[in-house]
């Protein structure tokens, strides 16, 4: 009693916000990434400085998009343009894959000194799929994904993994766009129908209902239910818990 159709024979899980309470982690190193870099165009420029917001910014422009996405699309927001440059500048560089790996530098840094939480009721559930034979796969946009798992010590329970160093070898879209779900699915040998996807984000929701999976679980951690539903959730919970015993749905 997973609380998913009786067709599905697969999980695709997100990481961050839905297995790991590594989501705020991250929150508060873009925060501090963007503001540093906010503050220095401000001072460069004469225009206003203004923050990045850890709520409305975050989940709208940067939560389970690929790191240089995120970059590119909150930066746009504010008409700022900056170069591409490549994926391995310095954090010093003021390019998109610049600022993105100055932002991964201060997230391992947080994970280092706090550590990684995971959500009770998420590694029940997970568990639980595993009991019932249910196959099962990590999907995250993070470069950082297997770390973060291994600290967690969730490896165990995830047979394959499609995160942001495999996107990236493979060439493929980050999310809203659904390869590396589909890549998943592959990896599982199962057909994107035979597969529910687990997501807290938006984008990550969106690729879900794009790929064309079976059943797309959207899980509130902000309070943004209706836009979850409005990006393809079939079904919305505030923790993973919620759907053990909630019955097979109509």
């Amino acid at each position: 009693m997973l609380g998913l159709p009786d067709h599905v024979t697969a999980c695709l899980f997100d990481l961050d916000g839905v297995l790991t309470q590594t989501a705020r982690v991250h929150n508060a190193a873009w925060t501090q990434t963007f503001d540093a870099f906010l503050r220095r165009h401000s001072a460069a420029t004469g225009e206003p400085y203004r923050p990045f917001d850890p709520g409305p910014d975050y989940n709208r422009y940067v939560d389970g998009r690929p790191r240089a996405d995120g970059v590119r699309s909150f930066l746009a927001s504010r008409g700022i343009t900056l170069p591409e440059g490549v994926p391995d500048d310095p954090p010093e560089a003021d390019t998109v894959n610049g600022v993105g790996n100055r932002k991964n530098v201060v997230l391992l840094e947080r994970i280092r000194t706090d550590g990684v939480e995971v959500y009770p009721g998420s590694v029940t559930y997970l568990k639980a799929t595993a009991d019932a034979g249910l196959r099962r796969a990590v999907v995250s946009a993070s470069a950082n994904c297997r770390q973060v798992v291994v600290a967690a010590g969730l490896e165990p329970l995830l047979e394959a993994r499609v995160d942001g160093v495999v996107a990236r070898e493979r060439g493929l879209r980050g999310k809203p766009h659904p390869d590396t779900f589909l890549a998943g699915a592959a990896l599982l040998g199962v057909e994107p129908a035979q597969a529910a996807v687990f997501e807290d984000a938006l984008a990550g929701v969106a690729a879900g209902r794009a790929g064309g999976f079976g059943y797309v679980v959207g899980v509130d951690r902000v309070g943004q239910a209706e836009e979850l539903r409005a990006h393809g959730a079939d079904v919305v919970v505030t923790d993973l818990g919620d759907l053990i015993d909630r019955g097979t749905p109509a």
